[in-house]
């Protein structure tokens, strides 16, 4: 799958018509994620992942990132194109995050961190979901 492929899939707007759940809810979770990143630095992590832990928290983890202010991406094989990103660079609003979890997965989003440094090259994105709303 080509890079281009890929990216346009990715820009592409996804509107499932209602929640979405399971493996098909953290697939497109990661691909949104993955989307609002791009639009912001201008390239790809090296992996992505998001899981569901327990009911109410969602995790998705970055690796590959490489988007510290004092890191040039140059060194770790970016292009020109992607390191002159970087001087524009504005962060997407953490609203955008929330939005997307919460239109995909149907549910509020409680509290949200975003971007802990667990490592050098590692993002971790987590958000506290309201619980689900008992079955009728």
């Amino acid at each position: 799958m080509s890079t281009a492929w890929r990216m346009q899939v990715l820009l592409s707007p996804f509107d499932p018509g209602g929640p979405l759940s399971g493996e098909l809810l953290l697939d497109s979770l990661t691909d949104a994620i993955l989307a609002l990143r791009l639009r912001e630095y201008g390239h790809l992590p090296a992996t992505a992942e998001t899981v569901m832990i327990g009911e109410d928290l969602l995790a998705c983890t970055l690796s590959g990132v490489y988007d510290a202010p004092d890191e040039p991406r140059v060194q770790h094989g970016c292009t020109p194109d992607a390191q002159r990103v970087d001087e524009t660079v504005q962060p997407t609003p953490d609203h955008a995050y929330i939005d997307v979890v919460e239109r995909l997965s149907g549910r509020a989003v409680l509290a949200f961190v975003r971007d802990y440094d667990a490592e050098p090259d590692l993002r971790v994105q987590l958000f506290w979901l309201a619980p689900l709303a008992p079955a009728r």
